[in-house]
């Protein structure tokens, strides 16, 4: 995997992406920082990804039990050191997981699946962070 990252010019720190599968994504940092709020944080694409990576695992999973899931959405909220590095101490995934007659010990288990075996992001920030994790389910 690879990734080249590039200043965007010496005002700002507006920060731009070419990841290996040649997408581009832009960062910039807050105002107070000396950036210009046009793009997401780097630690916010960060917690974006971890829940990215953890619903991917999830609907695979419960369409492999060949579950009738409809949508998935994660909800996390984050919280930081107050000290350099301002790692992640706590973050919470909300799993709102819909579809016909989805069967609720399944979900969890691919929920836990992802959390402990798959997803390699959030098994990484659990290094510093306690991660905990809620789910719901609706029927569609």
């Amino acid at each position: 995997m690879e990734c080249i990252v590039n200043w965007m010019g010496i005002e700002g720190m507006s920060f731009s992406a070419e990841v290996g599968s040649g997408h581009l994504v832009n960062m910039d940092g807050a105002p107070e920082a000396g950036g210009r709020n046009l793009a997401p944080r780097p630690m916010e694409l960060l917690l974006a990804g971890a829940g990215g990576c953890t619903a991917f695992d999830v609907v695979m999973i419960l369409k492999k039990a060949r579950q009738a899931i409809k949508g998935c959405q994660v909800k996390l909220s984050a919280t930081r050191a107050e000290q350099d590095p301002k790692v992640f101490t706590h973050i919470h995934m909300t799993f709102i997981v819909s579809g016909h007659q989805l069967d609720p010990l399944r979900v969890s288990k691919a929920v836990a699946l992802s959390h402990e075996k798959y997803c390699s992001a959030t098994i990484m920030l659990e290094k510093t962070a306690q991660i905990t994790h809620s789910i719901e389910i609706v029927e569609k």
